[in-house]
C-alpha cells in the first residue's frame, strides 16, 4: 500500500515569443497543449508540466493550458537549453507530495500543519502562494496508483521547507498519522491453493492486484499446509495483509482472480481472526461462477490499464498451457 508519492514537477517558461516556444515544445517533445486540470490529473510521479507565459509575469499561477511531458524536469530543461529555445527565465513551482489518508481528512491536515509548521489551504492556493523551495502536501482519500486531479485533493498544507527535509519527516511520521487516524486496522490472512501447482503465476497475479488497488501492507508471506479434509494435507501459499479496507471487500476482489470465463486458475481463501470468509457473505449469487463473474467485472473496473494488460498476459499463458496439457 502506498500512502505517499510525489506529484509532477511544474515549470514556468517566461518568454516574449510564447507562440514560437509552444510550437517548438510540440516539435521537441511531441506534446500538445491541454487544459491545466487535465494535465495535472493525467500526470504521474516525477513527470513534468510546462507552462509558457510572457516574460514580465512573476506569479506562478498556471494558465488555462499547459504541456504534459512524460519525462523528468532535468531532462526537459536539458532539451530546452540544448535546442536554444528563446527563454528569458524559468520559474519552478513548489514540490508536490500526495498523501493518502483513509478518513478524517480535516484531522490529518491539522496534524500536518502543526507538525511541519505549515498552513492549511486549497491545492490551488498552495500552488499560487508557494515558491520553488517550498513543499505542498496534497491530501486525498484516493489510491495513489490512479490518476489524481485537483478535484481528488481534499486539502493541502503549504510548508516553507525544502521537499527533501519534508519528505524525510513524512517518511517517519506519516505511518504514525495513519495509526492515529485509524487505530483499528484489519489483519487478514490470504491463502492460495492451485491443484496444478502454478503458484509463481498466481502469486504474481495476487500481488499485482494488491499493489494496484492499494489494498494493504503485506507484512508476512510464505508456504504453509492446509487440511481441506481429515488426513488430507495440501500445500498453500499464505500472506498476511494489514489493511484499512473491509475484509469482505478484499475477498470480493480476490474472488475475481479465481476464475475467468468459467476457467479456474486457483482457490483464494481469506481469513479474519482464523475464520474463513464464506463466499455466500459476498452477496446474493446463485453460484460461485456467477459470483466470480461479477467479481471479475468489478475488479477490472478498478485496475489500471497497465496492470490489467499484464494480468491478461499471464492468464493467457496459463490457459494456453492448460489446453496443451489436455491435448
Amino acid at each position: 500500500m502506498r500512502f505517499m508519492r510525489f506529484g509532477p514537477s511544474i515549470l514556468f517558461l517566461r518568454t516574449p515569443h510564447s507562440e514560437a516556444v509552444s510550437e517548438d515544445i510540440t516539435k521537441i517533445f511531441g506534446a500538445k497543449p491541454i487544459p491545466t486540470d487535465r494535465a495535472i490529473k493525467e500526470s504521474s510521479e516525477f513527470e513534468t508540466l510546462l507552462f509558457v507565459t510572457f516574460e514580465w509575469q512573476k506569479e506562478t499561477i498556471p494558465p488555462e493550458l499547459g504541456f504534459l511531458i512524460r519525462d523528468s524536469a532535468r531532462s526537459v530543461l536539458a532539451a530546452i537549453i540544448n535546442n536554444g529555445l528563446p527563454i528569458e527565465k524559468v520559474h519552478v513551482e513548489s514540490t508536490i507530495i500526495f498523501l493518502r489518508v483513509p478518513e478524517k481528512v480535516e484531522e490529518a491536515l491539522k496534524f500536518l500543519s502543526e507538525e511541519l509548521n505549515g498552513e492549511v489551504m486549497s491545492l490551488r492556493d498552495a500552488l499560487d502562494e508557494g515558491e520553488a523551495r517550498d513543499t505542498v502536501i496534497a491530501v486525498t482519500r484516493k489510491r495513489l496508483s490512479c490518476p489524481l486531479g485537483p478535484e481528488e485533493v481534499e486539502g493541502a498544507v503549504l510548508v516553507r521547507e525544502h521537499f527533501l527535509k519534508v519528505y524525510r519527516r513524512l517518511s517517519i511520521e506519516a505511518p504514525m498519522l495513519l495509526l492515529k487516524l485509524m487505530p483499528e486496522w484489519n489483519e487478514i490472512t490470504i491463502k492460495i491453493y492451485d491443484t496444478e501447482k502454478r503458484y509463481e503465476e498466481n502469486i504474481a497475479r495476487l500481488m499485482m492486484v494488491l499493489e494496484d488497488l492499494d489494498l494493504g501492507f503485506v507484512v508476512g508471506e510464505g508456504w504453509d499446509w492446509d487440511y481441506p479434509r481429515p488426513f488430507m494435507r495440501v500445500p498453500v501459499y499464505k500472506l498476511k495483509l494489514l489493511t484499512w479496507e473491509d475484509p469482505v471487500k478484499v475477498k470480493f476482489f480476490l474472488k475475481g482472480l479465481e476464475y475467468r470465463d468459467y476457467k479456474r486458475f486457483c482457490d483464494i481463501d481469506v481469513f479474519v481472526e482464523g475464520k474463513k470468509i464464506d463466499w455466500i457473505k459476498l452477496g446474493k449469487f446463485d453460484s460461485k461462477f456467477e459470483l466470480a463473474k461479477a467479481a471479475r467485472e468489478e475488479l477490472e473496473k478498478h485496475l489500471s490499464e497497465d496492470v490489467k494488460k499484464r494480468l491478461h498476459e499471464i492468464e493467457e499463458k496459463l490457459l494456453k498451457e492448460a489446453e496443451n496439457e489436455k491435448g
